[in-house]
Order: structure tokens, then C-alpha cells, then sequence
């Protein structure tokens, strides 16, 4: 039995015996004044009081210990659902986060998973609530079968009416849930571009827009907790009710004689313990409502369409970095034809972004081609497990982030163990951010690198994807934040560094342009131009207006 299933019997267990207890209580009190008080025994009275003391004893640390481990299996099945949200978000096959905004998939792994594993403990407490009705109506059948029939026939009823009134929170609860994701992912992406618009001037309308989002979620949540408190209201009116019945039923027998003065206060104890477990099982459906709100986020994150199919095959070993393009089509690419050599330094020039961002999405598998093939050393992509093409071939994206920690921690995190970073932080020109730091390459890095200019965090990140030594690397204008003097350096570091390994910069820098062994040049999604960087400025307008212009 696993850890959380044990919590789960354990707390449903020790929580149903103290709610047996608690059922157990009135009946011992009542017990108490028909054979002690009502007979005037002192020592029966002792003996009742004593009992009673050990009682409440024992529901002490059943309740203590059962809320513990009912808490602690929640806690774990919210824990076990996060790490899956984690793992499809990031599995290589990608798809989970499209459409949907960072801080978004942020919300459903934190609130939603916290929701759903709520529910665990939702389910115990219902147990609980039920063996409780079930001790004290088996209790009132002894003392008066129409008492016990009232707590048998009425309980379900209640728990009917009770998943009825629920429905609206559900509904509800699942609008807020979703205006609450949104504008987290917005509030998020606000942050993440902050500097971007201060540059253009855009905070009004940024502070605009996440008001309005911030309202339209402030709406959701004041429709829920309207909801709720309906719900909350009429589920206490009826059990309310329910429990006068009780007690007005329990009065009438005992004044026509047919129960004992004792048994009268055991069934009125037993009505007003019954406000226990009725609140506790309103409580459940209301928990039940929203954990089924965020089970069905969740459940769409993890049934996500994979942006790619899991191959199983490996790439050779070693990796020679040949790269091969046969009659591709993805996207704004048509009919791509393109043969790369193990070694070769490849330029790229794509002016329409578009085309650019398609084959960079190729290359890295995080799409397949509609028709055609890329191949890896003669083996299609398609074939391959989707982490080991991304070991083989990595792609330095232009908005590549960095993480919290330190400079040289960043560049350190994609070299292999004890490999020397050195000649990466030369070559990408890292080695003069570090200079110009405080604390040179310790100096901490803010989270994203927004404590860096953006000059400063390319070459950091150019230095990571050097530092990594791929097989075959692919670098998107790497150098478009830097002076020209330093766009030079890098582009003869990455020569240099690179030697005899594949690379290829998709870029309009005539720095990087000018040391690749030959460049292609990408219009309107097909490849129309290969040749060298001077033989392309000599003979192409399109070419000279995207590279010189």
C-alpha cells in the first residue's frame, strides 16, 4: 500500500471512529440520568462522568490523527498532480501550452492541482459525515423507530438537495477559475515585457489592459461567492429544518410516554450533533463542485494534443551533424531542399519572420513537416525521441531566457560536468559582461536576466549554447543588441569555436553572414538563393535589402 493510500484509509478510519464517538456521547449522557440521576446513584454518576471522560479522550487523538493523515494525502495528491502538470508541460513532445498564456499554466499547476488535491480530503470528511448519520440513526432506530426512519429516509433526501444547489457554484466556480488563470498569464506577460514598454511608452494602455482583465476576474469571483453563500444558505436552512423535525418528533414521544426522560436528551443530542456531519457533508459539495471546476482544466493541460509524435529511435553515435531537408513543407515553407554538410558554418537569411520561426520550430522538433522529411545524419526526425534530437541539436532561440543564479551558473548549467566555460564566455564576448559586473562571473543574475541590458543577456545566453558543444547548433540572430565592434568578435568567436562542428545562424547580420562557409536565402517560404555572403550581395536586390539595409 502506498504512502498516500495508507493516509487515505487512516484518516477516513480514525475520523469515522471519532465521528462514532462523538454519535456515542449523547446516548452515554442519557444513559448517565436514567440510571444515575433520575435514580439519585452517586456512583453510577461517577462511573457515567469517568466513562464520558475517557470518550472525549479518545476522540481527541482520533481527530488529531485522522485530520493529519487526511491533510497529508491531500497534500500529496496535489503534490502528484503538479509534478504531472510539470512533466506535460514540459515533455518534449510539447502542445500543452499552446494557447494558453504562461502564467495561466502557472494558475492551473498551483490552484487548480491545490483544488483538486483538496478534494482527497473532501472525500474522507464525507466518510466521516456519513458514519456519524449512520451511527445516530441506527442509535434513534433503538430508541424509536419513527426517529430512525425520519434520519434514514431524510439524509438522502438532503444530499440530494444539496448536489442540486451545488450545480450553480460548479458552473460558477469554473468561470473564476478561468478569469483568474487569464489574468495571471497577463499579469505575468506584463511583467516580462515591463521594460519593453516603458521604452515605447505603453504602460497606460498595459495598466488598461490588465484592469479590465482584473475586473472581468473580480466579476467571476463575486459570482462565485454569491453562489456559494446561496448554496451555503440553503443547505444550512434545510438541515435546519430537518433537524427541528428531529427534535419536535423526539419531544412528542417522549411526552406520550413511549421514551425515557434519558433517551429524550440522547435524541435531542443526537439531533444537535447532526448539524455536524450535514455541515461537513454541504461543505463536501461544495469542495466536490470546485475540485470538478479545476479536475477539467487540469484534465485538458494533461489530454493537450502533442505538438510533435514520440519517436523512440536514438541518433547515431557519434553525431557527424549532417543535416538534410528533403522537399519540406511546414507552415509559409514550400518545397525547402537543403543539404547541409557534417562541419559546415550555415547562414541563414529569411526576412519574413515567419519563415524563420518555421524553420527553427523544424529543426528543433517542435513541429514535424507537413510533407517532407529533415533528416540527422540520414535518419528522418520523426523517428527519433524528441529530447535526443534536441541533445543532438540545439537551438538557441533569439529570446532565450536566462535563470536566477549567477552569470557563470547560467553558462555552467549546459556544460558538460567539469568542462571549462572559458572559450564559450570568449567567443560570445560573456567574458566582458563578466568584467563590467561587481562581482565579475558571481554576480547574480535576476530571474529572466532583467538585471543585465539586453546586449548583455545575448551574449550570455550565445555563451550558454556554446558552452553546451552540440553537435549541431543553431543560433537565432544572436548579436542584434550589441555594437558593431562586438558583432564582429562574436561572429569570428563562433568560427572559431565551432570548428568542425555544425552550425548554422539564421541571421541578417553581415558580420555572421560574412565568416559562414556559404548562406542560403529563404523569400516567400522557398528557398531561392545558395552561395556565398559576397556572391549573394553581388548578385541579389532581395538579399542586399535584408542584410545591407
Amino acid at each position: 500500500m502506498t504512502g498516500q493510500r495508507r493516509d487515505v484509509v487512516v484518516g477516513a478510519a480514525l475520523g469515522a471512529g471519532h465521528q462514532a464517538g462523538e454519535a456515542l456521547v449523547p446516548v452515554l449522557i442519557g444513559v448517565v440520568i436514567d440510571r444515575a440521576v433520575a435514580r439519585g446513584d452517586s456512583g453510577d454518576l461517577v462511573l457515567g462522568l469517568a466513562a464520558l471522560g475517557l470518550v472525549y479522550i479518545a476522540l481527541s487523538f482520533s481527530f488529531r490523527f485522522g485530520a493529519r493523515a487526511g491533510e497529508r494525502a491531500a497534500e500529496t495528491a496535489a503534490h502528484r498532480l503538479r509534478t504531472r502538470l510539470v512533466a506535460r508541460i514540459l515533455a518534449p513532445e510539447g502542445g500543452a501550452d499552446q494557447g494558453r498564456l504562461s502564467g495561466e499554466l502557472t494558475n492551473i499547476a498551483t490552484q487548480d492541482a491545490k483544488r483538486v488535491g483538496a478534494v482527497t480530503m473532501a472525500l474522507i470528511v464525507g466518510i466521516w459525515a456519513l458514519m456519524g448519520l449512520l451511527v445516530a440513526a441506527v442509535i434513534l432506530l433503538r430508541i424509536s423507530l419513527p426517529l430512525g426512519l425520519l434520519v434514514l429516509l431524510g439524509t438522502p433526501l438532503l444530499l440530494w438537495l444539496g448536489h442540486l444547489v451545488s450545480k450553480p457554484l460548479e458552473r460558477r466556480s469554473g468561470a473564476e477559475q478561468e478569469r483568474a488563470a487569464h489574468a495571471s498569464g497577463v499579469a505575468a506577460d506584463l511583467v516580462a515585457g515591463l521594460r519593453v514598454l516603458k521604452g515605447i511608452g505603453a504602460e497606460p494602455a498595459a495598466v488598461a489592459r490588465y484592469r479590465r482583465t482584473s475586473r472581468d476576474s473580480l466579476t467571476a469571483t463575486l459570482r462565485a461567492a454569491r453562489a456559494q453563500a446561496w448554496q451555503n444558505g440553503i443547505v444550512l436552512t434545510l438541515t435546519g429544518i430537518f433537524i427541528a423535525l428531529v427534535a419536535l418528533i423526539g419531544g412528542r414521544l417522549a411526552t406520550q410516554g413511549e421514551i425515557s426522560l434519558g433517551e429524550l436528551v440522547s435524541a435531542v443530542g443526537l439531533a444537535l450533533f447532526l448539524i455536524g456531519p450535514l455541515s461537513e457533508i454541504s461543505w463536501v459539495n461544495a469542495e466536490l463542485a470546485q475540485g470538478r471546476a479545476s479536475a477539467a482544466r487540469i484534465a485538458a493541460v494533461l489530454a493537450a494534443d502533442r505538438a510533435v509524435l514520440p519517436g523512440d529511435g536514438t541518433p547515431p553515435d557519434p553525431v557527424e551533424g549532417r543535416l538534410r531537408l528533403r522537399s519540406v513543407s511546414s507552415g509559409p515553407l514550400q518545397d525547402i531542399d537543403l543539404d547541409i554538410a557534417p562541419g559546415t558554418v550555415l547562414g541563414v537569411v529569411a526576412p519574413d519572420p515567419a519563415d524563420a520561426a518555421a524553420l527553427i520550430g523544424l529543426l528543433g522538433r517542435h513541429g514535424d513537416p507537413d510533407h517532407g522529411t529533415v533528416e540527422l545524419d540520414t535518419v528522418p526526425l520523426t523517428t527519433l525521441d524528441p529530447a535526443a534530437v534536441r541533445g543532438a541539436i540545439l537551438v538557441a532561440e533569439h529570446d532565450a531566457d536566462l535563470f536566477e543564479g549567477t552569470l557563470t551558473g547560467n553558462v555552467r548549467a549546459a556544460a558538460a560536468p567539469g568542462a571549462d566555460i572559458g572559450p564559450a564566455m570568449t567567443a560570445s564576448g560573456a567574458d566582458d559582461v563578466a568584467d563590467a559586473l561587481p562581482q565579475g562571473g558571481d554576480t547574480e543574475i535576476t530571474e529572466r536576466g532583467r538585471s543585465l541590458s539586453g546586449g548583455q543577456r545575448q551574449r550570455v545566453a550565445l555563451a550558454r549554447a556554446l558552452a553546451a558543444d552540440a553537435p549541431v547548433l543553431v543560433v537565432h540572430e544572436p548579436a542584434t543588441a550589441v555594437d558593431t565592434v562586438t558583432e564582429a568578435r562574436i561572429a569570428d568567436g563562433i568560427r572559431e569555436i565551432r570548428r568542425d562542428r555544425t552550425t548554422i545562424m539564421i541571421t541578417t547580420s553581415p558580420a555572421l553572414l560574412a565568416v559562414a562557409d556559404r548562406v542560403v536565402l529563404v523569400e516567400n517560404g522557398r528557398l531561392v538563393a545558395d552561395a556565398t555572403h559576397a556572391e549573394l550581395v553581388h548578385d541579389r536586390d532581395g538579399y542586399r535589402t535584408a542584410v545591407l539595409s
